[in-house]
């Protein structure tokens, strides 16, 4: 990952063997993981729809970039979404990306290994059937789901049960569906598509109309915890 560079790519700096462990330094956010931020103590959501089409926006960013570059994430979910103090949003946790293109970029490589995290799996992962860069796109709509609901589909579920789910059954539906506009729930649709031929690409979802909601980064540092704000003022001064 160290020849991506992209604004909303979390940097990787280098990596050392020490004492056959492997160290990788990378760029450090200070705000935090997205996770951290969708509920208050009281479970409640706490995210409204600008900053829900920021970070959308943003990770979109990042996945159009890599896309493009012949590469899948393959574990996109708010664990994997890092903010700065500043409200920038990026992306992390490379463990299970892989290259669905030839040095060339001449020729697509399918995959077919069941790697990502149960719950934001897309149906052709669970399946094991070819999938490419469309997996990450159906759990980024499963991510728009944690937004709005505070918790993916099927949580309460053992990760088995869950993917049999995913598996065989029609997307899921959003808890609280009163909670999204007509502009998310088309949004959320595109990316909830088990047809893969058929789920939008991260640059269609990019002209789509619900990101013309999405704020500057700045709209979302009310979500992050006062004394990070204030230890992220600290370093800046």
């Amino acid at each position: 990952m160290r020849d991506y560079k992209h604004s909303n790519i979390v940097e990787m700096y280098g990596s050392y063997l020490v004492d056959n462990e492997l160290w990788v330094v990378m760029e450090y956010l200070d705000g935090g993981a997205l996770t951290d931020l969708l509920v208050t103590s009281t479970g409640e959501t706490r995210m409204n729809e600008q900053q829900i089409a920021t970070v959308c926006k943003s990770v979109l960013k990042a996945l159009a970039y890599l896309h493009s570059n012949g590469v899948i994430h393959r574990d996109i979910k708010s664990d994997s979404i890092l903010l700065s103090t500043d409200g920038f949003v990026k992306l992390s946790d490379f463990g299970f990306c892989a290259q669905v293109m030839n040095e060339k970029k001449a020729q697509t490589i399918k995959r077919k290994s069941l790697v990502g995290t149960p719950y934001w799996m897309s149906p052709e992962v669970i399946s094991r059937t070819p999938y490419s860069t469309e997996v990450d796109i159906w759990s980024l709509g499963i991510m728009v789901m944690e937004m709005v609901d505070g918790e993916p589909p099927y949580f309460n579920e053992q990760p088995l049960t869950a993917m049999r789910k995913i598996r065989d059954q029609p997307p899921p539906k959003l808890k609280n569906p009163h909670k999204a506009s007509s502009l998310l729930q088309g949004f959320l649709g595109r990316c909830l598509i088990r047809d893969p031929s058929q789920r939008a690409t991260a640059i269609d979802l990019l002209d789509h109309p619900f990101l013309r909601h999405a704020g500057n980064p700045s709209c979302l540092q009310t979500l992050l915890p006062q004394q990070t704000l204030a230890k992220g003022n600290f370093h800046m001064s």
